[in-house]
């Protein structure tokens, strides 16, 4: 109810909303209503409550909750389901939990959230700082009808949705340093780690987690040098925006729904190239791809229909997969 209430204050901001309309919309009684709302009031909501008049939303903190994910939601069907957690592992690792115990028909579009991660991690192994209050972390479980080699390139789909989502919120304008980081002013913001369950032609599931910096004002000493946060760069750049992060979260799912119908279409990136062509910090660039087999450098041109990263050698073109490769900057992270 909680939920419910929230939602019809948010709607109704400017004015004040009485008691009896709440009961008369949700169906319960007066104490109900003030129940709710006192508990609304422990959580951190400043709601101010006139008698004759009614309730009226007049500040919101910035938490991530069950309930606060829900009455900022804008979705179609992403994240109609949310498992929601103060603290977690691995919003990834639960998310495949999820997948291997309850019926897909309930889960495919089901979003874990967690509010802090105590094992986070990365793509190839690598950890990823996740303390409470900082951050969204979070992953999107899907079950889509397609080619398992497809799903690779979902990582490429999500990057592009956070990226307009962080645009939106923010103002800021980050990049993509290609497969799964975002980037603003050449320090990692953004961290996607895309993992799937399959058979030969079958996917059981593909977990699309996500981290992004929000709040973070430092960071562990390995990567204090390669990573930033929504929150220094805006402070850098002169704007004091306070960031919602439930709002952050709606604004990247209403852009993967986006983003996600498109792909399905052909399977392919071939509709969404252009596109993020424009959001592509690599692309121009001399770059350094780091080869199990041997590393060597290039010119990074852009993508092809399938994800690829197309690389410029002594005039041959070099079609790289993500797989064990990493890119990197010649005099730089990016």
């Amino acid at each position: 109810m909680k939920t419910k209430i929230l939602k019809i204050l948010r709607r109704n901001q400017e004015e004040y909303v009485s008691g009896q309309e709440l009961c008369e919309q949700l169906g319960v009684s007066r104490t109900a209503i003030w129940k709710a709302v006192k508990q609304l009031k422990e959580m951190g909501y400043v709601i101010e409550a006139v008698q004759n008049r009614g309730y009226r939303l007049i500040e919101i903190p910035d938490i991530l909750s069950e309930g606060e994910i829900e009455s900022q939601l804008h979705t179609k069907w992403l994240g109609h389901v949310i498992y929601y957690f103060d603290e977690l592992d691995s919003t990834n690792s639960e998310a495949k939990r999820i997948a291997e115990t309850v019926d897909s028909q309930n889960w495919h579009g089901a979003v874990v959230v967690a509010d802090m991660q105590t094992s986070g991690r990365g793509r190839r192994g690598r950890g990823w700082s996740s303390p409470h209050g900082t951050g969204v972390f979070f992953t999107i479980l899907l079950k889509p009808e397609m080619d398992p080699g497809n799903a690779p390139m979902l990582t490429l789909v999500k990057a592009m949705a956070v990226l307009k989502g962080i645009e939106e919120i923010t103002g800021l304008h980050p990049e993509i340093k290609w497969p799964n980081d975002i980037v603003l002013n050449g320090k990692k913001i953004v961290g996607i780690l895309t993992e799937m369950s399959a058979q030969i032609d079958y996917i059981n599931h593909i977990v699309v987690g996500t981290g992004i910096n929000v709040h973070q004002l430092e960071f562990p000493e390995e990567i204090a040098k390669t990573a930033t946060s929504l929150d220094l760069e805006l402070q850098q750049s002169g704007h004091n925006i306070a960031i919602s992060r439930a709002q952050l979260l709606d604004a990247v799912l209403q852009y993967f729904e986006h983003y996600y119908q498109i792909f399905m279409q052909t399977q392919d990136l071939s509709a969404l190239m252009e596109e993020y062509h424009t959001m592509l910090a690599n692309r121009g660039r001399r770059v350094r791809v780091l080869d199990p087999l041997g590393e060597y450098e290039g010119t990074a041109l852009g993508i092809d229909q399938r994800g690829q990263l197309l690389v410029e050698r002594n005039g041959e073109i070099i079609k790289v997969s993500s797989g064990e490769v990493s890119v990197r900057g010649i005099y730089g992270y990016v």
